[in-house]
């Protein structure tokens, strides 16, 4: 069997068609990238519980695997503040932060995702995704925005303050208020501030300054940067370092090292759920941008591939001190309006991080978390979205619990807690909305072949016929329901004689079904009523047609309603 290795590295299509237009457009977007992301990564790198330096690490080497293994031309892979904090809501319960262990269990952790990520893509079980409903996603990045926010204003006060939920961070703010550092707080309020503007106000003044879209854009995107500029330069000339400030300090100034990850048992076991959850949560959120980028050059995704390219960036991160990595909303918007026209610009982008890592860093020691703290605060409010409660209350009442129950234990519990709710819920709604399919008796539209529910529409009946349509493929979960709803319906009315099953709404009748089935055959034809089925599509009546429940059918199986209410009335 010859393999196309073109499907699994994506780098063989769009390498051969690169050309002199792309690689400037690539370097322009890198250059921007990079400059967005220095700030970015040291940022997230400490949201994880982290040296800075992992976050540079974790944006070098597993964009580099993602530009060879990943399918969309503008996904921006690295560190993202949801998987950040997931992160460190999972290390901490196991190892103590700032210590050589903590280190180890986030490469054994990126390792992991990338082996799951990587084995989910291999065997094709993107669809796993499906079960976090966007309602649930949204609930749960909104909790997680705002306990990110809370958990940063320990390095906007200059005060320790701890906890995994949001509870425990207020009570831990509130109880070390007294501590504030006011030339922190001040920096930190300053520089959040700033940030807020230059998303808002900044765009509007160069507007009217007469500035270019294209400059004005760029200035907008490396506003992070002068925020860092000037703090650190600030830091620096007055000494406040030594009057409480606390600093970035010292960081490496070499590439990547080359690390493993511990493949203890026992550390393992206890990362396996987090490093799950990990997995879905950033396959999630990175294939919802790449496809809507995607779809803006109609070009084309992969998702089972995604997680092949998602999985690699993973390992590779695990392999080069680095940390759970997954594609980034910002930073690929970021990539795909600064023109990237290929995962080229990604790997540009890795290149000018690694010379960031290697040239600048001694440029970084004075740099204030408060900044930092700022920069993450400003990135996650702006995910914060409340208006889905008010959407999903006003279209689904059952969305709506979802959302607002994700909501409330994320924030109550914590982040593992809150998604693992979510999706337990997502599944659980699903099962009870399919558990009670929409079953509507069906009439005739006067002068068509049409059939429309007779609740809704002007149609004809018969007496002695019913026609139910069933909007639902019928499984174990909904059988029952079926079978109680066609015995009210007909052991109250005792002109009907014949019963038929409209089926143009299922798409698949399990083995518990076809015993419901049976039985519903039965219990009418003791009742001298004949079972009827219509429209029964091809592959549906092909697993029928396996079983003896056709030969024992007292009624038929006609093509259409319409020919199958023909013939019955002419009887």
């Amino acid at each position: 069997m010859k393999i196309d290795l073109t499907h699994y590295l994506p780098i063989l299509t769009w390498g051969r068609a690169y050309n002199r237009s792309a690689l400037t457009n690539d370097l322009v977007a890198a250059l921007i990238v990079t400059i967005m992301l220095i700030p970015q990564s040291l940022a997230y790198a400490l949201l994880a519980g982290l040296p800075a330096e992992a976050g540079l690490y974790a944006s070098i080497v597993p964009i580099m695997l993602y530009a060879v293994f990943g399918t969309s031309r503008a996904l921006a892979v690295g560190p993202v503040a949801v998987v950040s904090l997931m992160t460190a809501a999972a290390l901490s319960n196991i190892v103590e932060q700032g210590t050589m262990g903590y280190a180890v269990a986030a490469l054994s952790l990126a390792g992991l995702s990338g082996a799951i990520l990587l084995a989910m893509g291999l065997f094709r079980l993107g669809f796993i995704a499906n079960f976090l409903s966007h309602p649930v996603i949204a609930g749960f990045i909104t909790a997680s925005g705002i306990i990110i926010a809370a958990s940063q204003l320990k390095h906007i006060l200059g005060i320790d303050a701890h906890g995994h939920n949001l509870l425990e961070l207020v009570i831990s703010l509130a109880t070390h208020l007294g501590e504030i550092n006011w030339i922190t707080a001040i920096i930190g309020v300053l520089a959040t501030g700033f940030l807020f503007w230059v998303r808002k106000g900044l765009k509007p003044l160069l507007q009217n300054l007469g500035f270019s879209s294209g400059l004005t854009g760029v200035l907008v995107k490396t506003g992070p940067v002068a925020v860092v500029v000037l703090t650190t330069f600030a830091v620096w000339l007055f000494g406040l370092a030594d009057k409480g400030v606390k600093i970035v300090g010292e960081v490496p100034q070499s590439l990547p090292p080359l690390t493993l990850p511990s493949f203890s048992p026992d550390l393992l076991g206890q990362l396996l759920l987090p490093a799950f959850l990990i997995s879905i949560i950033g396959f999630v959120e990175s294939i919802s941008v790449a496809q809507t980028l995607a779809a803006k050059k109609r070009q084309r995704i992969d998702p089972d591939q995604e997680l092949i390219g998602l999985g690699a960036a993973n390992i590779g991160a695990s392999l080069t001190g680095g940390f759970p990595v997954t594609g980034g909303f910002s930073r690929s918007v970021v990539n795909f309006d600064a023109g990237a026209e290929t995962p080229a610009a990604g790997a540009f982008t890795a290149i000018g991080l690694a010379i960031a890592a290697l040239a600048l860093t001694p440029l970084i020691y004075f740099l204030p978390k408060a900044t930092l703290a700022a920069t993450i605060i400003v990135a996650v409010l702006s995910l914060v979205d409340f208006s889905i409660l008010k959407r999903s209350w006003t279209y689904s009442k059952a969305d709506f619990t979802a959302v607002f129950t994700t909501i409330i234990l994320t924030l109550a519990l914590g982040v593992e807690i809150g998604v693992s709710a979510g999706v337990g819920l997502s599944i659980l709604l699903h099962l009870y909305k399919s558990s009670k399919p929409h079953i509507a008796e069906v009439g005739l539209v006067p002068h068509t072949e049409h059939f429309r529910n007779i609740l809704r529409h002007d149609v004809l009946t018969h007496p002695n016929i019913v026609t139910l349509r069933i909007d639902e493929s019928l499984y174990f979960a909904n059988a029952r329901y079926l079978e109680d709803k066609i015995h009210n319906r007909v052991a109250g009315d005792k002109a009907i004689r014949h019963v038929i099953l409209q089926c143009s709404a299922i798409n698949e009748i399990d083995l518990s079904a076809l015993e419901s089935l049976e039985a519903i055959n039965e219990r009418l034809h003791e009742m001298n009523v004949c079972l009827h089925l219509s429209e029964v599509k091809g592959p549906v009546m092909d697993r029928l047609q396996r079983e003896h429940f056709l030969s024992e059918l007292t009624g038929q199986v006609f093509l259409s309603q319409f020919e199958a209410v023909k013939e019955l009335e002419s009887k």
